[in-house]
């Protein structure tokens, strides 16, 4: 049995490929304008890589925002059901899954079975997104990868109030020509994010094991932020950007054998 996972975000796609439960390829790419002809062409790239044609893969599943255009697709299932599947395969201990993606940031409240409880969106513009880390390292003129080392190396606390990249970005731009540390700005970039996504992981309450996935998970500063923020250890995930992708696919393979009644069409 071969089932694939396809996430497709606002920024990047994540497509993972796996057999009786294991992983057996992945790829991921940036998603352009064109969503639907950059899901053909990184699916038809991975099948290639691997040997496959797409008769050899039993069911597809997609989830993310713009899920419905990928026309191959047997189904499709929210982000938040996809979060949640991918981690509690990985984490059975899961009960709060945190997901900041390019454009949106998410808190999960998940059952021992890996159900979504509850959830809530950040909504607020970017300024709780990996959108919004981008805006404000251009503005520093360093690499995300740079900010987030930086940040981590911060010697006071700064505020970013903004909640709006553009405004944000002017904020920093201030802080720079008053000769502000960039360890310092790049400090107060994360404890704003972190800030924001925090007020809403409360209203769907904060319980052991926190996760946190998608692409922010890799942002070493982020995740130190959000720790202290919440005063609670986080988890993350290997590969947190592909967890999306992987929860689709376990959907998938619940499909093919028969549990997945409720996989939407």
């Amino acid at each position: 049995m071969i089932v694939a996972g396809i996430d497709v975000g606002g920024k990047n796609v994540h497509i993972v490929v796996k057999k009786d439960s294991h992983l057996l390829e992945k790829i991921t790419g940036p998603t352009g304008m064109k969503k639907a002809e950059a899901v053909e062409r990184l699916y038809d790239q991975l099948l290639k890589q691997a040997g496959w044609t797409r008769k050899d893969v039993d069911w597809v599943v997609t989830t993310g925002s713009a899920a419905q255009r990928v026309a191959f697709a047997n189904a499709s299932i929210p982000d938040v059901e996809a979060d949640a599947r991918g981690v509690i395969k990985l984490i059975p201990a899961a009960r709060t899954v945190i997901d900041v993606g390019a454009e949106e940031g998410r808190a999960i409240k998940i059952s021992a079975e890996g159900r979504v409880l509850d959830f809530a969106i950040n909504e607020r513009c970017a300024a709780g997104t990996g959108t919004f880390v981008e805006a404000m390292a251009r503005a520093l003129e360093v690499t995300v990868d740079e900010m987030s080392k930086i940040a981590l190396q911060s010697t006071r606390s700064l505020s970013i109030n903004a909640q709006c990249a553009v405004f944000g970005e002017s904020e920093v731009v201030s802080l720079i020509h008053q000769k502000t540390p960039k360890p310092d700005i790049a400090r107060a970039v994360m404890n704003a994010i972190a800030g924001r996504i925090t007020s809403i992981a409360r209203i769907v309450g904060l319980e052991k094991d926190v996760v946190m996935v998608g692409g922010m998970a890799k942002n070493a500063g982020f995740v130190d932020s959000f720790q202290k923020n919440i005063e609670m250890d986080v988890i993350v995930t290997e590969d947190p950007d592909y967890i999306g992708a992987m929860g689709a696919a376990e959907a998938a393979a619940d499909e093919v054998n028969g549990k997945n009644p409720k996989t939407k069409t």
